[in-house]
Parts: structure tokens; sequence; C-alpha cells
């Protein structure tokens, strides 16, 4: 498209279970490690039936942050900032002037803002009193609780485009982010995603007989695209990339870790929580399309793999049936579990790490692939060398929003 700006990552971090830096994530997955135990907290609930989850149990705010600073945040806006502070360093970013003067924007998201508020508002409907609130409780609930305070904490008076769209936040606060700098709105922007674990998440997929019950054996689930798998497991975590335009990037000598170069997303139009294989596919087609590629060039995709069945199913028939049974595989889910929000700017993290060092995880816990799921070059046991110019991250969410991105190496 004629006057388009090109769109390029110069900094990248994120919170999870297993790690908040590429070498030590990139360690536990090598060894095999999982980031899922038993929930002794959720013991309370009798009615819920999965006990699994993947926390990230030694996180704090850091103890440089001022009250005043976090006063606003709930957990799921803390671990958002931390990681937007950790990716402005990456960037050489942190502190600069530059992002203050209206250059730089957010598009961030997570499922829903920090349950603790929710809890609060609900004891004042149940029970006629406030114990619990103030005047903070609503910027810490609401939906765009993470966009608002990394703009405020950082001082971005860009864009603030906030994207609580369940499990393709993070995706689409990298997609918009890219858009809004492609289009020449504005040149940086931080995007991605968090979400704090709360029960009630795990409760969401409960009522739908959707999450793992293996609850005496934690690290055997979840198990994306395998016949053995018995549903998701929630976990919590953030991610964020810190996009520029590439001229800005070039002028103050920025290290470039990828270019993003192809943004798709729709709707399934159909129904709230059945995912549709065709829009799936419609949303890879629609990235491609703007990045001009034919789908050969490629060369492998960070699948959403959820490990539930529908979504396992539908997911890899639609990317089957666009790339063939060659294309490369592997969901990052089974290592953390469904990090939701956050789940979109983490495996697109992965992913640009995995393009720059040719090599790529495996799906933990995929022992027998499911035969109904699409004919795939599944990644599985051990790393897989490639060397690829091109990787996709695709991410689907309830309301039927489907998400597609494409990166390419940065020579």
């Amino acid at each position: 498209m004629t006057g388009c700006k090109r769109v390029v990552v110069t900094g990248m971090a994120g919170v999870t279970s297993l790690g908040s830096d590429w070498p030590t994530i990139e360690a536990n997955f090598k060894a095999g490690n999982s980031g899922i135990r038993y929930m002794h907290e959720w013991d309370r609930f009798s009615e819920l039936n999965t006990r699994l989850g993947g926390p990230v149990d030694d996180f704090e705010a850091p103890k440089r942050w001022t009250r005043k600073q976090t006063r606003s945040m709930g957990r799921v806006s803390k671990l958002a900032v931390y990681a937007a502070e950790r990716a402005l360093e990456h960037a050489g970013l942190l502190g600069d002037p530059c992002i203050q003067d209206g250059r730089m924007g957010v598009a961030c998201g997570s499922s829903t803002g920090s349950t603790e508020e929710v809890k609060a508002f609900g004891n004042m409907l149940l029970n006629s009193v406030a114990d619990g609130l103030n005047a903070n409780s609503y910027i810490r609930m609401m939906p765009h609780t993470t966009a608002a305070n990394i703009s405020i904490f950082f001082g971005l008076k860009g864009r603030l485009i906030p994207t609580s769209s369940a499990c393709t936040s993070g995706s689409q606060g990298i997609g918009y982010a890219y858009e809004a700098i492609k289009f020449g709105r504005l040149q940086m922007m931080a995007a991605g995603g968090a979400e704090e674990l709360c029960p009630t998440e795990a409760m969401v997929f409960d009522a739908l007989y959707a999450t793992s019950l293996k609850n005496d054996a934690p690290h055997t689930s979840p198990r994306p695209y395998d016949s053995d798998r018995d549903g998701l497991v929630i976990g919590e975590g953030a991610g964020i990339l810190i996009l520029e335009e590439l001229e800005h990037a070039l002028a103050r000598g920025a290290t470039i870790h990828a270019e993003i170069v192809g943004f798709g997303c729709n709707a399934d139009g159909q129904h709230a929580t059945k995912p549709v294989q065709a829009t799936m596919r419609g949303a890879m087609e629609l990235a491609l399309q703007d990045a001009g590629l034919e789908p050969s060039a490629i060369g492998y995709v960070n699948g959403h793999g959820t490990a539930t069945e529908q979504g396992d199913v539908a997911e890899t028939l639609a990317t089957a049936e666009l790339f063939g049974s060659q294309m490369p595989i592997s969901s990052q889910k089974s290592y953390f579990g469904h990090t939701l929000g956050a789940c979109g700017a983490l495996e697109s993290w992965f992913s640009i790490e995995m393009m720059n060092a040719d090599s790529y995880v495996p799906t933990l816990n995929l022992d027998n692939i499911d035969p109904a799921c699409g004919e795939l070059d599944y990644l599985r046991g051990e790393f897989r060398q490639m060397n690829n110019q091109y990787v996709m991250n695709n991410n689907f969410a309830f309301g039927g929003v489907n998400t597609s991105l494409i990166f390419k190496r940065w020579s």
C-alpha cells in the first residue's frame, strides 16, 4: 500500500510462570519443565472441578515503585507495567524523553480487570456495604486498566487502544499498534496483554466442561493436539513488545529484532464459544494478504493450542487446509497453560526469539496426535532446528475473534 510505514520490533519482555527473561524460559523449555501446579488456594471452591493453574508465584511489584504509582494498579496492571518497563529498557527507550512527547502510545488488554475489585463491588451490591472500595477501585477493575496504567506510569501521550478481547487481547494489542504505526498515526507503541490468575476464570471453562481434571498429575496437562487431552489449564503472565516505525528506529540506532509484515483479524459471526474453521483460516489469509505473501513463505505456525477438542481440531484443520501437511506447528500453552489476555503477546515474543535462534520449541505432553486434528508437522520431543524468514502466530478468542500475525526475520 502506497505511503505505508514499515514497523519493527525493538523491545520485548514478559512475565511467566517459567521465568521473566528469554534465557530462563528457553532453558525451562529445553528441560521440559511445566509451570502448572496444583492450586491448593482453590480447594475452598467445592463446585470448581479443576485444581490446576499456572501462577507466577514469585512476582511482586518492584520496591522502587512508589505507592502513588501503584495505587491505581491491581495485579494484572502490575504484571503489564513490569513487562512494559523491561520491554522499554530492552528497546533502549526507558527514560527517553521521546516516549513522552506524543510519539508513543499503548495498545494493551486483558480478559478483565483485577477481580479483587470486582469482589468488593459485588459485596456492595449483595450486602449494602462499601468495605474495600476506594477512589481507585474502578481504575483497578476497568477493562482497560492495563493500557491506562502503562500510559500513566511512563507518561505515554499517544493513542491509547484498549484490547479487552479475552484470548486475543495481546495479539489484537500488537496488531492494532502495528496498524497505528503503519498508517502514520504515530511512531512508537507499547503493545501486548496481561492476565492475573483468578479462580473465576477457571470456573468459566469448568462450566463449559473444558478444564483439565488431571489434578493428581499437574505436569501432564494441558496436552494440546493430543488425543488424551482433557481440557485447558488457566495460567497468568504478561507480554509487551515495543513497536517502532522503521526510519525512527534506524535514526536512533535501535537494535531491531523482527519486522511485523502482516496482521489479520476477523470475527466468526456465528457462536460465542464454538470456533469456526472457515473464519480461522480467513484471519490467516488476511495476514498473508497484508504481508503480500503466499502461504509457502511461512516457515512455522505458532498455534493457539488450548488443549480443548473443538479448538484444537478447528484450528489445525484450518491451518492444514491453508498451508498443507508439511507446516511445522507447536503450542507453548503446553508449558504455561492458557494465559488468556497475555498469550498473544507472549507467543509473539517466543515466535521472534525462536525465529532468530533457528530453534523451535516443541509442544509439551504431545504423545499421541489426535487423528481428528489437521495433518501438520507437529513439533514434539526435541527442539527443531529450522531457518525461516517468516513465522506466523495465531490466536482465537471467545466472541468469535480470530487474529493472525506475521513476523519477518530482520537482516
